[in-house]
């Protein structure tokens, strides 16, 4: 079942008004930003076909975030860097991603639906947590669309910078081809030294 307004359509008639929906990407690579997105969509023109991106080919994802960048009422992007990730740890990383990307809506949300466990503290209204929300609220699958779409344009750039670890290919991910680029190269100031086997290096960044 493709995700629907069903979560934004139960909430009260005030709090359902500007409903901003909210997803994260990036929580597992071992390089580059967590980054957050928050859509408020116009729930009278959806995007079409919208789904988890997770679901979705990299070229379906960049024609639908083209869709809800053409017709959302407000999208706002943040990240938190690899820095802040090793000083926070992931959770409070992603959560401070979250903050930001709502923070920098331009049009003040009535109501906020968040992916996963649990919404960050200090959102500026009422917040529901809804666990694989990116696949039933179509809010939230067009949040986790543009962060996904974003990251990895970020990513890419971060390639052009450093081309030995081909982030362009694998987003930061802990595939084989980066592993042995991390044993060839060592880590850049982009990895996160906090997370396995990184912690384990004693090489400096």
């Amino acid at each position: 079942m493709a995700p629907d307004f069903r979560y934004e359509d139960d909430l009260p008639r005030a709090a359902g008004r500007f409903v901003a929906g909210v997803d994260e990407v990036g929580r597992g690579p071992l390089a580059g930003p967590v980054c957050a997105a928050a859509v408020v969509l116009d729930r009278d023109r959806p995007p079409p076909r919208v789904d988890d991106s997770k679901a979705l080919t990299a070229k379906a994802r960049v024609a639908l975030f083209d869709d809800i960048c053409a017709g959302a009422l407000a999208i706002s992007y943040a990240s938190a860097s690899a820095r802040e990730i090793d000083a926070l740890n992931i959770r409070q990383a992603t959560h401070l991603a979250m903050r930001r990307a709502v923070a920098g809506l331009a049009l003040a949300p009535t109501h906020i639906l968040v992916d996963g466990n649990d919404p960050p503290p200090g959102l500026p209204c009422a917040a529901t947590a809804i666990v694989k929300g990116d696949s039933l609220s179509l809010s939230i699958a067009a949040a986790s669309i543009v962060a996904k779409v974003l990251r990895d344009r970020m990513m890419t750039r971060l390639a052009a910078f450093h081309p030995e670890y081909e982030f362009d290919r694998h987003a930061g991910y802990a595939t084989q081809r980066h592993l042995a680029a991390l044993r060839a190269h060592g880590p850049c100031r982009h990895h996160r030294m906090t997370f396995s086997p990184l912690r384990q290096t004693t090489l400096s960044i």
